[in-house]
């Protein structure tokens, strides 16, 4: 063999060992390639996945939105019923209060006509009637005032009459209405 086929012998062989390596680094590369690919696609669809968990989070957070909000209208629209209905409480009990002080002067003058001229005991008080109500310490009890002067003489110098014979029949059933305004208007002319 001569020298130049020995130089292209070496020379093939160090072009076979060249090739050698780098297809061995290519080999490697290549499985590196393929498996950063199949990591990848794993990961591709691992995130569609927690994307599409993302979207049902969305979608339940804003059902959850929509819930609050609506919890929210009903905390409004309940507080404002309970606002008008306080509002409403007061009015009528300052209403039943304001009729109570109208009520109280007339009842001890029903009372006391009853007393004075009919020999009746005296009517029972709201609280006392059956299914009332009204509590015995609803309204201040006030003392009574006294009947409007000249409507009538003083207690000493009066003497009950008797009662009419019309009144007579209603006396023994204990009841009797007398229209007060009408008499105190005619009495007190």
């Amino acid at each position: 063999m001569t020298a130049e086929n020995e130089r292209e012998i070496y020379h093939k062989l160090e072009a076979m060992k060249e090739i050698r390596n780098k297809t061995i680094t290519l080999e490697r590369l290549k499985r590196s390639i393929m498996t950063e690919v199949r990591s990848g696609d794993q990961e591709g669809r691992c995130l569609a996945q927690y994307k599409r968990e993302m979207e049902l989070l969305q979608q339940e957070k804003m059902s959850h939105v929509e819930e609050l909000r609506q919890i929210h209208a009903d905390i409004n629209a309940m507080e404002t019923v309970i606002k008008q209905t306080e509002e409403s409480m007061t009015r009528k009990l300052s209403s039943a209060s304001r009729l109570h002080e109208e009520y109280r002067p007339l009842k001890a003058e029903v009372d006391l006509l009853r007393r004075q001229y009919l020999g009746l005991e005296r009517l029972p008080d709201l609280h006392e009637e059956d299914g009332s109500p009204i509590t015995p310490d609803r309204f201040p009890r006030a003392v009574p005032p006294p009947p409007p002067r000249g409507c009538f003489p003083p207690l000493a110098s009066r003497k009950p009459p008797p009662p009419p014979a019309a009144f007579r029949s209603a006396l023994e059933q204990d009841f009797i209405t007398v229209s007060l305004s009408t008499y105190c208007a005619r009495s007190c002319k």
